[in-house]
């Protein structure tokens, strides 16, 4: 029982990640109806940010940990949402008009171009980052294990809860919220309308961006360790939970988030880990055969 429990508390803080980088996933599909396959890399520039500004911050003798990873979260989101815009701008915007396949494809370009500019600049040795934040609650104690919920994992499950709240509230009661649920109905009505139709997709990508940055810092302080390739298979997992969780919904993301970090964790302590990834797919093909929309999502009305 005190196995499960611990698995369990690691398996929603691994989801909790997920479901951070799959909401920009969602946010972005919602919009302009495509995937934006340079997202995974986008969460790994997070990261490389985060350490960079970690580094930073140890050597100008900052010891206080709460204002440190203030600073760190700030800073982190706001270079991160750069790159984010950078992507709409040069592999979507130009392309909008063209055929469907066209930014998927430099979407792709972007994606291996992130891969290997971070690879040129940082190296592609892993980069580690000593224990920022220790210790944690002992829940239950036996001869032979300890069920810890630790200081670092309570901090990545409240700020997700806090992020996911806050942006659910933005995009249902303030104005770009409804800008971008009127370019998510319909984009040509909504620029009739008056609607800053690009400024609106631009501040979407910027979003997830930052969304994704926040889940590279955690991702940095968890593992202790990144490279510049960690952006692939986050990336794919991510995206296979927003399938899950319903392709386009937010709570959908989130709640695909959640299933594929549970599977893994599970899988991984009570099977054999190297099949742990064949698992979260097995079990995201079984829900689309039953739910093709997945588990929240909505079937899409075709317009005539």
């Amino acid at each position: 029982m005190e196995y499960f429990i611990q698995q369990l508390i690691n398996g929603i803080t691994l989801g909790a990640i997920y479901g951070l980088i799959a909401i920009g996933y969602s946010m972005v599909y919602g919009i302009i109806g495509m995937i934006n396959f340079a997202h995974g890399e986008i969460f790994m520039m997070g990261a490389f940010h985060a350490l960079i500004v970690f580094l930073i911050l140890g050597a100008l003798g900052m010891t206080w940990i709460p204002l440190a990873l203030f600073i760190v979260l700030i800073v982190g989101m706001l270079l991160t949402a750069t790159y984010g815009w950078t992507v709409e701008r040069l592999a979507y915007r130009p392309l909008r008009g063209s055929f469907r396949l066209a930014p998927l494809i430099s979407a792709i370009g972007m994606s291996i171009f992130l891969q290997n500019y971070v690879q040129l600049l940082q190296g592609a040795q892993v980069k580690p980052l000593p224990p920022v934040i220790e210790g944690g609650f002992i829940l239950m104690q036996k001869q032979d294990y300890t069920v810890v919920l630790s200081y670092l994992q309570i901090l990545i499950v409240v700020l997700t809860i806090v992020l996911m709240t806050a942006f659910s509230l933005l995009i249902s009661k303030t104005k770009l919220g409804r800008e971008q649920r009127a370019c998510e109905q319909d984009r040509k009505m909504a620029a009739l309308l008056g609607i800053n139709v690009d400024k609106t997709i631009s501040l979407t990508f910027v979003m997830g961006a930052a969304l994704a940055s926040v889940a590279g810092m955690m991702f940095l302080l968890y593992y202790g360790v990144i490279d510049f390739f960690i952006g692939f298979l986050a990336g794919i997992k991510a995206f296979t939970a927003a399938v899950l969780g319903g392709i386009g919904s937010l709570p959908g993301a989130m709640l695909g988030g959640l299933l594929i970090g549970l599977i893994e964790v599970f899988w991984s302590a009570y099977f054999t880990v190297e099949y742990k990834d064949v698992a979260a797919f097995s079990i995201l093909v079984l829900v689309l055969i039953f739910r093709p929309t997945g588990l929240l999502g909505k079937p899409e009305v075709e317009k005539v």
